[in-house]
């Protein structure tokens, strides 16, 4: 299995960053996890827009759907469109963008498949569980495994025991680590810091930590100090172009 980061910036994408957006691959399938602003570009650097053989949303903020859009329209209104590309969301996560287009004009494109967080299913090669994690809409905890690796990804979730349940002996958890050591009273039921990204990392005795979806202009080396007080792993911050083997 394989990570490569198309973004890991929230909220916005800035000058260098585009928000969430991961490719994972395994056995030459490739899964887009959450197209959010910005990241369509950065995956059409590394492939083209007929190479992907899945998406999974965990959430329907924009920051991490967004771009399905774009992806979409690459697919279909091209001269000789691919078959139709499986999206797994949540229910309703990924209404308002499929609504961007006039009805209909996508609709050979894709193929949506919802579900609700805590159902598993599976994607190509790839077993996928989900848990119900905080968050201001509907998010799904996410958990990629395969016969030799496991990936745990958070989407975007406040404080939760189902982090360390999600991640327990993982490879490695991507965790949202939006602010560095504390979150403002309104969204702290609802966002994470690094502080406790790292703990949950150590407290699920995940092999690796990488960090994702930090406020713009934080600086990574202190959300990556941060995390590395709690957890004793390697850790690293998720940035375009990272590539984790796992």
């Amino acid at each position: 299995m394989r990570l490569t980061v198309l973004g890991g910036c929230g909220a916005w994408p800035t000058a260098e960053q585009a928000c969430s957006g991961y490719l994972v691959e395994d056995e030459g399938f490739r899964l887009l996890v959450d197209p959010g602003y910005a990241t369509l570009p950065r995956l059409l650097a590394r492939t083209t827009a007929d190479a992907v053989d899945a998406v999974l949303v965990s959430h329907g903020h924009p920051d991490h759907c967004a771009d399905l859009n774009p992806l979409l329209r690459a697919r279909g209104l091209s001269d000789r469109p691919p078959a139709p590309l499986p999206v797994y969301a949540p229910y309703g996560a990924v209404d308002a963008v499929l609504a961007l287009d006039r009805p209909g004009m996508l609709a050979e494109a894709y193929r949506l498949r919802e579900f609700r967080p805590g159902e598993g299913f599976g994607i190509g090669p790839f077993r996928v569980d989900t848990r119900l994690l905080p968050h201001h809409v509907p998010n799904a905890g996410i958990r990629l495994s395969t016969p030799r690796a496991a990936l745990a990804y958070t989407g975007d979730t406040g404080p939760s025991p189902d982090i360390t349940r999600l991640a327990h002996g993982a490879d490695l958890l991507l965790s949202e680590a939006t602010h560095v050591h504390e979150v403002p009273a309104v969204d702290a039921p609802y966002l994470l810091t690094a502080r406790l990204a790292g703990q949950y990392a150590e407290q699920a005795g995940a092999a690796r930590l990488a960090l994702t979806h930090l406020w713009p202009g934080t600086a990574p080396d202190g959300a990556r100090e941060v995390a590395a007080r709690l957890y004793r792993g390697p850790v690293d911050v998720a940035a375009p172009g990272l590539v984790i083997a796992l």
